[in-house]
């Protein structure tokens, strides 16, 4: 199969030089800026704003019920202090009169706190006041639990549901992209970009969406019910706050980059593996394993060393709010405890600020957590918005339509094309091919063979002239339409996993059993698969393996035979199988071809003596065509090319 002459660059450049046995791989360079992508990512849930608001709605009545909870117990710790200070006081005794002796002896802290808690003298704890008030306490968390379960259940359809939807955006922009974009990105890159990235922005909406709303919401609740409580300690507990941001916007800032870094590192990993696996058989025969071992081990140095720096720096985060958090504790217990003894603030109050201030301080210490993973998330987020704003291919045109039952009479009219706008391939090209007649492409590598058919398939469009079909212009039909007439057989079989009979019937899933049988007996793909013990029930592995080169291409043949095109490409389709089954495959051919128009590239000459016209290709142009016996005796390319590959080799 030939190669273009001047194949399109790959786009990027990785960190570090990432190359495999067959060329350069390269994840993005740059990312997106976090701002914009974060955006972009939370807009991807507008369509479920309306469970959105449910959600938030029951975060808001869980985290109000859970926010309730310290205060109440906070009037328990008084209840039970209370009766503390009455039982260790004279029975019958009011209190005013305790407070006046207790003042008299100089205890006037105690008689504040008696004086504050309206203790009643001789008076234990009230055990049913207390029971009353844990299993209201009780009820509220239970309360505010379900409601958090059933937040999180709705929560986690809608991040499925996004991430369901992405998938299909990606899926179906890699339908639309043009095949040039296949040509300069590595396809393990793209698997990364697919798989990876979104399962990693999946993750990062789930954790971010459940925890920062929470703790957001949390966050506000106990702020309030901190300057309810005390508005002088409140003031001490928000100095953490600035703190905090500033501690992780610095620290968020530099974890975003080492995160962005990790994740290029990963598509360029998946890029070289897949490259090096795919063609293992090549890096065995050459004896490369080495240098294939030395840059993955490169690569995979350069993801543990970013992956290693990211997890780092964001894992500074957590301890330093919770140091800040620790020095706040610290200034609210000793002010607190002043203000209890002083008599000027309860002790539950003092234990309910506390708690609240822990719960605080803990919510600022999830916000930064959440952070850290919103860094990985929009990291991936980023790169996956990269491949959706990638430019489609030329919009499709419906101004014409292809007749039911296409002739198979194409025309060549000045066609121009070039992979690059500084390298021209193709100029001014014009051939025209009868129904039914069989038109060999020969020449040397890189002369724009496979090209011209890769315009005839329309998978990259013309920069000039026009290709019809029975005089229909094939740029003025869709594409789907434009590319139905045509059957294609390549030198690089494709065969999925799945038994032959399927396969077979891949060119035509309509087709009955015995119709898909009848075209492997006409490709003698019978003679081989009756020999396997499954027959045509065999279920071919991811690579087919099972199957030599030469049978896997027989099916590829009987494929086409099935979809029996108006026309015919064969793309060396003869090039892997032995020479007693290429004399099979070429009988079998002949009847493909009857009446049908039928384009032939092939390097091995011998296939094509029978062609009615043979065009010969240097550089794209036309510079020889005619019968194989007519080339012949003009003495001029396809002469050398012919007596090149048969001539006896010489001393």
């Amino acid at each position: 199969m030939s190669r273009p002459a001047a194949p399109p660059a790959r786009s990027g450049a990785a960190a570090i030089p990432i190359r495999g046995p067959f060329g350069q791989l390269g994840p993005p360079q740059k990312a997106r800026r976090f701002g914009p992508s974060a955006r972009r990512l939370i807009g991807l849930l507008a369509p479920q704003r309306r469970t959105i608001a449910v959600v938030i709605a029951l975060a808001i009545a869980s985290v109000a019920l859970s926010v309730s909870g310290p205060r109440i117990l906070g009037r328990a710790t008084d209840l039970i202090f209370r009766g503390y200070l009455g039982q260790r006081l004279p029975a019958g005794e009011s209190r005013a009169e305790a407070v006046a002796r207790l003042r008299a002896a100089g205890n006037d802290r105690t008689a504040e706190l008696i004086e504050a808690m309206d203790v009643e003298p001789g008076r234990g704890v009230d055990l049913t006041a207390l029971a009353h008030l844990l299993a209201w306490v009780l009820a509220i968390y239970a309360l505010a639990s379900l409601l958090l379960w059933l937040q999180g259940y709705l929560l986690n359809r809608v991040v499925q549901g996004t991430v369901r939807r992405l998938r299909a955006d990606v899926d179906a922009k890699l339908m639309r992209v043009p095949l040039a974009y296949f040509d300069r990105q590595a396809h393990g890159e793209v698997l990364s970009r697919v798989t990876n990235d979104i399962d990693n922005v999946a993750m990062g909406l789930q954790q971010v969406l459940s925890q920062l709303l929470v703790a957001a919401l949390t966050a506000i609740g106990v702020l309030a019910m901190l300057v309810w409580i005390s508005p002088l300690l409140a003031l001490i507990a928000l100095v953490t706050v600035p703190l905090s941001v500033v501690v992780t916007a610095r620290i968020g800032k530099r974890a975003q980059q080492d995160f962005t870094a990790q994740w290029r590192h990963v598509g360029a990993l998946n890029g070289q593996i897949e490259e090096a696996f795919a063609g293992h058989a090549l890096v065995t025969a050459f004896g490369r394993r080495p240098e294939v071992e030395a840059t993955f081990a490169a690569t995979n140095a350069a993801l543990y060393a970013a992956g290693t720096r990211a997890q780092f720096v964001s894992s500074l985060l957590m301890p330093a709010i919770q140091f800040l958090g620790n020095l706040t504790y610290i200034a609210i217990a000793v002010v607190g405890g002043l203000r209890v003894a002083a008599g000027t603030m309860l002790l539950g109050s003092v234990q309910a600020f506390i708690q609240y201030a822990r719960q605080f301080t803990q919510n600022l210490s999830q916000l930064a957590q959440v952070a850290n993973v919103l860094q990985s998330g929009v990291a991936s987020a980023e790169r996956v918005f990269e491949l959706l704003d990638e430019p489609d291919q030329s919009a499709d045109r419906a101004d014409a339509s292809l007749p039911a039952a296409p002739r198979g009479e194409v025309r060549f009219e000045e066609v121009a094309f070039r992979y690059r706008p500084d390298a021209p391939l193709i100029d001014g090209l014009s051939l025209t091919a009868a129904p039914g007649q069989t038109i060999a492409i020969v020449g040397p590598t890189g002369a724009g063979k496979t090209t011209l058919v890769n315009l005839l398939m329309r998978f990259y469009d013309l920069d000039g002239g026009r290709i019809l079909l029975d005089g229909v212009d094939l740029a003025a039909v869709p594409r789907a339409a434009a590319r139905r007439p045509f059957g294609m057989v390549l030198q690089d079989t494709w065969l999925f996993g799945g038994t032959i009979l399927d396969n077979i019937r891949y060119g035509d899933p309509t087709a009955s059993d015995e119709q898909v049988l009848a075209a492997a007996r006409a490709t003698y793909v019978d003679r081989f698969v009756r020999a396997l013990p499954a027959g045509y029930a065999t279920v071919l592995d991811a690579d087919s393996g099972n199957l030599s080169a030469g049978e896997r291409q027989l099916i590829t043949i009987a494929r086409a035979f099935l979809a029996a095109p108006a026309v015919l490409i064969l793309d060396e389709a003869t090039s892997s199988v032995d020479t007693r089954t290429e004399a099979l495959v070429q009988r079998a051919m002949a009847r493909l071809r009857a009446g049908r128009t039928s384009f032939v590239i092939a390097h091995r000459l011998s296939t094509i003596r029978d062609a009615d016209r043979i065009l010969v290709l240097d550089h794209g142009a036309i510079v020889e065509q005619g019968t194989h016996a007519e080339l012949l005796a003009t003495g001029g390319a396809y002469h050398a090319l012919y007596h090149a590959q048969f001539a006896a080799p010489t001393a």
